[in-house]
């Protein structure tokens, strides 16, 4: 773009039209400079140069503040605090990824996506290999080529709205630097923040007398959630673009090829990204990336692993919260020598108790570790780690701490061997450890008070509810003021005089906290389906199973009336829990045991009472013929795998059930089909053969 020939003259003398103008220079300029010093070094203008065309940018937007452009230069600076941040719905979930720590768990993912696609052992399969950096995932979403908002990952599915925030990070082009951006374009990458910048920050901290960062990640999220963007602009975070969300075109061909394509666009694209067409390929670069982690300028905890064929990652979709094409390969544990000091056992939410390691205080991985986990009484028995050992601690993924090793040599006389204590430490109640578990669980449920307040922390969590200012501090302060004690009391406290009055006098409550938090947890009145049984806490009912179970009894009351009847021993409904494609006998026993208990049923009851639940809604409900559908599949699939049959139809909003019963809908079979058939015919099922159901998949 030609510069306007109005840059000669003063300020004041711009009509408006020259200004908006020479404010679309100005930004598409000043990119352009960010981009050459920041990420190319490769300077074109002095520094006073470019001092004159912000400068003249500012002195534009002061004189006509109501022309400042989304992508104004001026944004990078940060802009004054707001009062929280919105919330950002994921149109396209920002998944996580499955983790392989050995070349045998890497070759068994390669194999499990031949075995997915029908693939021969043989058949070429190229990969993208790309360092992991150790940041926070962040979206950009560009309309028309312009930067319009910024979201953090959240828990994949519904994020923060940092637009500010990212605007001041330098990395991140304000507008794509072509002259034909597409239509709509979200670029998924990793906000974080490089060692030296990092140390810098904790250097200005510790003379101010402020709290240090842990670590380069912690210093990156707790910069990137700042309220006021002005102290953001300061961080010096950066981004790297590792993928992509909504796209329009879509997105096609090769995911190789899509990154280097962001090079043009103004973003900085890691140089280190590779493509690998076997395990060997993968595992040396892996091995490269390993030796060279330390010279690089900012943390990678291992190399992600990914098929470059967008087309093969569109058919192999993702099961659970993780894409079933790519993996986290990570780097060995990093390890250091200290002493145990003493050995106390924690109460999880589920009871579960769990024995840990009080160290004296020692340096993992640039973390400093003062507690490491022992997992179980049969690690500890295995490993004769007593009280008083000298042991080696690793962080296992660069992330928990644990112990690994005891250093025999060092052992003192006096080191005391660990007896795990059959009374819960927290209540009192009988600790029991149930045959074939390696778990000492508390049998005091909800009278527990690690329990009560693990489960509350649970329940109010983004993966769960989701309440804004509910958390780890908040609810251990108002359990033991007795304003929460069960699920329930978080939705009546709003209605509760006395207890709100009671609430204003403790340490921090003022009235315009108390009031965000009533307002937090009206917002949570109405919940899906799926996030109230996650919220639950039921041993083994993780985000994934509640979405399983909601879509397969739609409604609370389905699933309450199911539940009471499974609780009673009904054979039927247990059959029927089974039938659920991802729904196996652990996770049945757990929901018995849970809704045995009246304590808990009352409880459950209680707080679905103050609720409105929402029925769970298949995916494209409205479109899509196969919704709420369920369909059993039986005999040889030809053109597809059973997996990617599976798959197909539930991203179609259907249910994927093991066993034909007359809740089934449709049947579709394959040569060699038998029992499954003969039961669909025997009870009037319609069937249907693979040609009939890939003409259902082509018009969906």
């Amino acid at each position: 773009m030609k510069r306007p020939a109005s840059f000669t003259k003063p300020v004041e003398a711009l009509s408006r039209a020259e200004a908006a103008a020479e404010l679309e220079w100005l930004a598409r300029e000043i990119a352009h400079h960010d981009r050459l010093y920041y990420q190319l070094a490769r300077p074109e203008i002095s520094d006073a140069e470019y001092d004159a065309l912000r400068a003249r940018n500012s002195a534009i937007e002061a004189r006509f503040p109501d022309l400042v452009r989304p992508d104004s230069p001026s944004l990078r600076i940060g802009a004054p605090p707001v009062e929280a941040f919105g919330k950002v719905r994921h149109t396209v979930p920002m998944l996580t990824l499955d983790n392989a720590y050995t070349e045998t768990e890497l070759a068994e993912f390669l194999a499990r996506i031949r075995r997915f696609l029908g693939m021969d052992a043989d058949a070429p399969l190229v990969f993208v290999a790309e360092p992991k950096i150790d940041g926070l995932s962040c979206a950009l979403r560009y309309e028309r080529g312009i930067l319009v908002r910024g979201a953090t990952r959240g828990d994949g599915y519904e994020g923060e709205d940092v637009t500010a925030n990212v605007r001041t990070i330098r990395d991140v082009p304000q507008r794509l630097l072509v002259d034909d951006p597409p239509p709509l374009l979200e670029v998924r990458g990793e906000v974080y923040m490089e060692r030296a910048d990092f140390e810098a920050l904790n250097a200005r901290r510790a003379e101010a007398g402020e709290p240090l960062f842990a670590n380069p990640r912690n210093a990156a999220a707790g910069s990137l959630r700042q309220l006021d963007s002005r102290i953001t602009a300061g961080r010096r975070l950066r981004f790297m673009p590792h993928g992509w969300g909504e796209a329009d075109p879509p997105i096609r061909g090769s995911y190789f090829d899509f990154l280097q394509g962001l090079g043009p666009y103004g973003f900085r694209v890691n140089p280190l990204v590779a493509r690998c067409a076997s395990v060997e390929e993968l595992v040396a670069y892996h091995h490269r990336l390993e030796a060279r982690r330390f010279e690089l300028a900012y943390d990678i905890d291992g190399v992600v692993a990914k098929v470059d064929s967008i087309e093969l990652q569109e058919r192999l979709g993702a099961v659970g919260r993780a894409p079933r094409w790519a993996v986290a390969y990570k780097f060995s544990p990093q390890r250091a020598i200290t002493r145990i000091r003493n050995i106390v056992v924690q109460v999880g939410r589920t009871g579960a108790m769990t024995p840990v390691a009080e160290l004296e205080p020692v340096t993992v991985g640039g973390v400093v570790v003062s507690r490491a986990t022992l997992h179980n009484e049969d690690y500890i028995k295995e490993r004769d780690i007593r009280i008083g050992d000298t042991v080696a601690v690793e962080r296992a993924g660069d992330v928990i701490p644990q112990v690994v090793e005891v250093v025999r040599e060092r052992r003192p006389p006096d080191a005391v061997p660990f007896r795990f204590p059959d009374r819960c430490p927290v209540c009192g109640s009988r600790a029991v450890r149930e045959p074939g578990e390696a778990i000492w669980r508390c049998t005091g449920g909800l009278v527990c008070p690690a329990q009560i307040e693990a489960r509350l922390e649970h329940l109010a969590s983004r993966a769960a509810f989701d309440i804004e200012g509910l958390g780890k501090k908040q609810i251990p302060q108002l359990h033991a003021a007795g304003l929460i004690r069960e699920p329930s009391d978080i939705f009546t406290l709003p209605r509760d005089r006395a207890r709100l009055a009671r609430l204003a006098e403790l340490e921090g409550w003022g009235e315009k906290k108390i009031r965000n938090l009533v307002e937090a947890i009206e917002a949570r009145r109405r919940m899906p389906l799926e996030r109230v049984l996650h919220g639950l806490g039921i041993r083994y009912v993780g985000e994934v199973t509640a979405r399983l179970l909601a879509r397969h009894y739609r409604d609370w009351p389905g699933f309450r009336a199911a539940m009471a009847r499974l609780a009673a021993g009904d054979v039927a409904t247990r059959e029927d829990l089974l039938a659920i494609d991802g729904i196996g006998p652990v996770v049945v026993e757990s929901l018995a045991e849970f809704f045995s208990e009246p304590h808990n049923r009352e409880a459950a009851d209680r707080l679905a009472a103050e609720l409105e639940i929402a029925p769970a809604r298949a995916p494209s409900a409205e479109a899509s013929p196969l919704a709420g559908k369920t369909i059993v599949f039986t005999g040889t699939l030809e053109r597809m795998t059973r997996a990617e049959a599976k798959a197909r139809a539930e991203a179609l909003g259907a249910k994927v059930a093991g066993s034909v019963s007359r809740q089934t809908d449709l049947v579709v079979a394959g040569p060699g089909a038998g029992s499954k058939l003969a039961r669909a015919r025997e009870l009037g099922v319609p069937v249907i053969d693979e040609a009939q159901w890939l003409a259902i998949l082509e018009r969906a």
